[in-house]
């Protein structure tokens, strides 16, 4: 159950619903502050820590959907729960797909946002336990954490498809191992390689581009000419 310990940030441009739902809250103890749009978030949350915004879809100068999106792309992975018109489907579907955690329609019972915040905050909990209980791999500045499907660089948190973070499990999981096109294909997608398919080639690119600093120049995913690739934690060449 969320604590007064835990700062909850509601980000509406309605001033009505935004009063009520901080009142009620507070009311239940919890601690909540109010912003009516992105740049009030901004300025608050660049002082205070946050545990959950609750992110209202439908405003004029900068969306919900835009805001979710950009806190994403920055490493931003506060929780969020959207606030969607009834109805809105597809604004729904696609707050989801760019990151939020849950979602309430309007008009909403408080009461519903009271327990929508609780499961989240739960889930949110178990998955840091999780994470500080997992074994993550280093190497060079980076931890890669199978459990929690993330990748940190200098403990920044790294943008990566699902695509991307499979195929760099399949190197990870075999440290200077040489992999032949075929069986990376293979143990990444589960299927041969079309003898056309160079799929592998420009997704171990676009790994590159990630985890090297010279990615003309890669230190940790090298290529076995004739061969295929390897992965190298500690970045040395290979004889």
């Amino acid at each position: 159950m969320a604590t007064n310990s835990e700062s909850i940030l509601i980000v509406d441009d309605d001033p009505k619903i935004r009063d009520l739902t901080t009142k009620y809250l507070i009311d239940q103890g919890l601690n909540v502050h109010a912003a009516s749009g992105g740049k009030e978030m901004d300025n608050f949350i660049v002082s205070h820590p946050v545990s959950l915004i609750i992110l209202d879809l439908m405003m004029p100068e900068e969306s919900g959907l835009a805001i979710c999106q950009r806190l994403r792309g920055s490493g931003n992975f506060t929780p969020i729960i959207i606030l969607t018109a009834k109805g809105d489907e597809i604004d729904r579907i696609v707050g989801l797909e760019m990151g939020a955690d849950d979602y309430v329609s309007k008009p909403f019972n408080p009461r519903e946002l009271l327990a929508r915040i609780n499961a989240v905050l739960r889930r949110n909990d178990l998955k840091q336990a999780q994470a500080s209980n997992s074994e993550n791999l280093a190497f060079g500045p980076f931890i890669f954490s199978s459990d929690t499907r993330s990748l940190t660089k200098n403990g920044v948190p790294i943008s990566i498809t699902s695509g991307e973070f499979e195929l760099l499990k399949v190197f990870i999981d075999r440290p200077r191992q040489p992999l032949s096109r075929d069986q990376i294909m293979q143990l990444a997608k589960g299927r041969e390689l079309d003898v056309f398919d160079r799929s592998i080639d420009v997704q171990i690119s676009r790994l590159r581009k990630i985890l090297e600093e010279d990615h003309t120049s890669p230190k940790f995913l090298q290529t076995m000419w004739g061969f295929g690739y390897i992965f190298v934690p500690d970045g040395d060449a290979v004889d």
